[in-house]
C-alpha cells in the first residue's frame, strides 16, 4: 500500500485563511468563521484577517453537547456553495460543523474519477459508458460525496444519474443531504435516502446477495443508529469492514474508500484494518488542509482507498 498524504487547496467557494493559537479562520462563500483547532499549535500570521469574521464559535461548556456561535456580522441560516458544479447547502450547526469538509475536496475528484472508470460487469470488452454504477456511502452525513458520485455518472452515462444509496442514521443529516440533492438539480431517482444503522443496513445488503461498484464510508468515534443502535468504532468497525468486503463488486475499477476525523486513529491503523483485494492498487495517509496565504497546513483527518 501506497502511503500518501492528500493536501486540500482553496477554491473559489472555500479558503483556510489563517490558523495558529488553537483556531483556524475560513471562508465559506462569503461567509468568514473562526472555529477551535487543537492542531494549529503555531502563531496566527494574519491578524487583520480574524477582525473580518461573521461568527466564532464557542466550545460547549459543563456537561452540554452543543456549543454556541458568536454572531459578529448577519449570518443566513443557510446558504449555497459549489465545488465543481456540486452545489450544496451550508450553515452553522451546534457541533462547530457546517455541513462542508472541505479536506475531502481530494476524495471527491477521486471518487468521480472512478465512478467513469468503472467497468460494466456485463461487458466483455471493458467499460460500458451506458453503464450506471451502484455506489454505496454509509454514515453519509450531508452527501456531498453522494452527489459527486452521483454526477459523474450521469455525466459517463448521459443518463439520469448513479444508483447512489446513502445511508445515515439521522433524519436531520438525510434532510439536509436531500436538500442538498435538488439544489445540485439531480434526479430524484439519482440517489436512493436510507434512514438506518450503517452495520444493521449491510448486513442485510449482504444476506439479499447486493453488490455495489463503490463504498464510501466516513465513520464516527461514536454514534447511535435510526432504531437506538450503539456505534463504537472499536467494535462494530471490524465487523462492518468484513460484511463489506462481500458487497464490493468485483468488477475491474470498484472501488472503496474510508475516511477518519475523530476517532483517534493513525492511518496506519485504519489501512491495516482494510482488506485490499489482490492486485489492488491502495493508497492511504492523512488529509490536510492549505491555507490560502503561506505553505501551512493543518492535519484534518485520515484515509485509506482502493481501487481494483
Amino acid at each position: 500500500m501506497t502511503e500518501k498524504h492528500l493536501i486540500s487547496l482553496p477554491w473559489q467557494d472555500y479558503e483556510l485563511l489563517d490558523s495558529g493559537e488553537n483556531l483556524k479562520l475560513e471562508r465559506f462563500g462569503e461567509v468568514i468563521v473562526s472555529r477551535p483547532e487543537t492542531q494549529a499549535l503555531w502563531k496566527q500570521q494574519r491578524p487583520e484577517l480574524w477582525r473580518d469574521a461573521h461568527a466564532e464559535f464557542v466550545p460547549p461548556l459543563g456537561g452540554t453537547r452543543k456549543g454556541q456561535w458568536n454572531i459578529r456580522k448577519p449570518v443566513p441560516d443557510s446558504w449555497e456553495m459549489s465545488w465543481r458544479g456540486t452545489r450544496f447547502l451550508t450553515r452553522l450547526t451546534g457541533f462547530k460543523h457546517t455541513g462542508v469538509f472541505p479536506e475531502q475536496a481530494p476524495n471527491w475528484e477521486w471518487i468521480a474519477s472512478h465512478v467513469m472508470d468503472i467497468v460494466s460487469p456485463s461487458s466483455d470488452d471493458g467499460l460500458t459508458m451506458s453503464y450506471i454504477p451502484n455506489v454505496l456511502n454509509l454514515f453519509g452525513y450531508t452527501g456531498i460525496a453522494s452527489l459527486v458520485a452521483a454526477q459523474a455518472s450521469r455525466l459517463r452515462s448521459g443518463q439520469a444519474g448513479a444508483l447512489v444509496t446513502h445511508v445515515d442514521a439521522s433524519k436531520q443529516s438525510l434532510d439536509w443531504a436531500h436538500e442538498n440533492a435538488r439544489h445540485s438539480e439531480l434526479d430524484e431517482k439519482a440517489i436512493r435516502w436510507i434512514p438506518d444503522d450503517a452495520l444493521a443496513f449491510a448486513k442485510r445488503e449482504a444476506r439479499r446477495g447486493a453488490k455495489y461498484d463503490g463504498i464510501i464510508l466516513d465513520p464516527p468515534a461514536f454514534g447511535r443508529g435510526a432504531k437506538g443502535e450503539v456505534w463504537h468504532i472499536e467494535e462494530d468497525l471490524p465487523k462492518l469492514l468484513e460484511v463489506l468486503q462481500g458487497l464490493l463488486s468485483e468488477a475491474p475499477g470498484s472501488f472503496f474508500l474510508m475516511s477518519g476525523y475523530a476517532a483517534g486513529y493513525s492511518a496506519r491503523s485504519l489501512a491495516q484494518a482494510v482488506a485490499v483485494p489482490d492486485g489492488a492498487s491502495a493508497e492511504s495517509g492523512e488529509l490536510f488542509l492549505k491555507e490560502s496565504s503561506s505553505e501551512r497546513v493543518i492535519p484534518a483527518g485520515i484515509y485509506v482507498r482502493f481501487v481494483r
